[in-house]
């Protein structure tokens, strides 16, 4: 049997690339949902809680906010691959 995924609006946002400045927004957004070990001085890396324990978002991933306010990082080819813009 084939299946075909069912469109769903994600929010997503892009973890900034590696030597980039992060803006405060991204910062502000990771207080307000609460990402507390984002680590910009020192690997650049963002820790995830998620449905399936901790994972590690890298400089360029996207973390999306899955349909019932989960979250989950994604390389970007694969968000490319994946999504559009809403």
């Amino acid at each position: 049997m084939k299946f075909r995924k069912k469109p769903v609006v994600v929010e997503a946002y892009q973890l900034p690339p590696a030597g980039v400045d992060v803006p405060q927004s991204f910062h502000d957004w990771c207080d307000e949902v609460g990402f507390t070990d984002f680590e910009s001085d020192r690997d650049e890396t963002l820790v995830i809680p998620t449905l399936e324990g901790d994972m590690i978002a890298s400089p360029g991933d996207w973390i999306i906010k899955g349909v019932t306010g989960e979250f989950y990082p994604c390389k970007a080819d694969v968000f490319a691959a994946s999504y559009e813009p809403a």
